[in-house]
């Protein structure tokens, strides 16, 4: 049977999440996000940020939530910057163009943004003739798999004050960057350093959801209003509560996402140990680029599935493979095996 290196959420959720859901079942509980374990869900986060006053919504997933967040913020006249590979510039149907708001992109080899990136996109005007840049997109993990240092995040949030620019966090998988080996940033860091972000549990355990925390008090009025009317309001909130209050009581999310985290660094500890450190990025997060022969390439491609991310000439292309908080060790060996056996 093939296994899939093709995403982290292949699988459904966490055995917990299933229990918590069948055992609070017959449970009545109000609707809207004020059943008892969405609230307890947001107090664990005020908790782990240290962010008492931040506002917490719960919603379905990560597109959503940027489309929320990006059309709460932007005026018609404002646009947003990403890098060129951002989720929002390169997997969401131009959902952020379709409220009317242009995405300004940076090209950037490791997914990141600094400061030099953006400045040229503040000198481009002449004012009230271009969009005029508000808000300033960032993912952690990136969506190739690298992670923002603490004085690069403090580099940019600085940069972003500074020019009245808002700084918002993609976090689809920042549990993953907060529990990857090299990573120097805790959830409060990032709830002082940016004026929003969230905290994604699909691609972490959770069947669906992602948290988001609104920590600038300039963003928060009239923010239900918006997720009512984008139909992220879900009337059985409960169904996400629950999760993220599984997720976060104990831990469990992070538990999760080092387990993803350690089978992608098992992968690619074993390529190097091979004489094998061809990678297309630099990565200790659950997605890794290893650079191969296509030989190699189309014999794996019978027992796994990942993407061919980029053909880099005519004998190689790197692929992303990724991990999730379900892969068992016993197929990151057979894929180490059948690696020994064709590279």
């Amino acid at each position: 049977m093939i296994h899939s290196f093709t995403n982290d959420y292949s699988e459904g959720c966490h055995p917990a999440i299933l229990e918590a859901l069948t055992r609070s079942n017959m449970e009545q509980q109000a609707g809207y996000g004020d059943d008892e374990y969405s609230k307890r869900a947001e107090q664990h986060l005020r908790n782990l940020t240290e962010k008492p006053d931040a506002d917490i919504y719960l919603v379905s997933g990560g597109t959503i939530a940027n489309l929320l967040v990006l059309s709460s913020i932007l005026k018609p006249f404002e646009s947003v910057i990403a890098a060129d590979t951002g989720h929002i510039n390169t997997h969401e149907a131009g959902a952020i163009e379709a409220t009317g708001h242009k995405v300004e992109i940076v090209s950037s080899p490791d997914g990141k943004l600094c400061p030099d990136d953006i400045q040229p996109l503040l000198e481009k005007f002449p004012e009230y003739h271009t969009v005029r840049p508000r808000v300033v997109y960032i993912s952690n993990s990136t969506e190739i798999g690298t992670i923002y240092t603490k004085m690069e995040l403090i580099e940019l949030s600085e940069f972003c004050r500074t020019n009245d620019l808002y700084l918002f966090m993609d976090g689809a998988r920042l549990a993953s960057a907060l529990t990857a080996s090299s990573n120097e940033l805790t959830l409060k860091d990032i709830a002082c350093l940016t004026d929003v972000f969230y905290l994604g549990g699909t691609k972490s355990g959770a069947l669906f959801g992602e948290a988001i925390v609104i920590t600038n008090d300039n963003l928060k009025k009239d923010f239900k209003y918006h997720q009512k009317q984008r139909g992220a309001m879900l009337a059985k909130g409960r169904t996400l509560g629950i999760q993220f209050d599984t997720l976060l009581k104990d831990g469990l999310i992070f538990d999760l996402s080092r387990h993803a985290n350690n089978m992608a660094a098992k992968i690619t500890k074993a390529l190097k140990k091979m004489d094998h450190h061809n990678f297309l990025t630099d990565s200790d997060t659950n997605q890794i680029f290893p650079v191969l022969p296509l030989r190699t390439i189309e014999e794996l491609e019978k027992r796994y599935d990942f993407y061919i991310w980029e053909h880099l000439n005519s004998e190689e292309a790197a692929i992303r493979m990724v991990t999730s908080w379900a892969t068992p060790e016993v197929k990151v060996d057979a894929f180490i095996a059948d690696l020994e056996r064709w590279l």
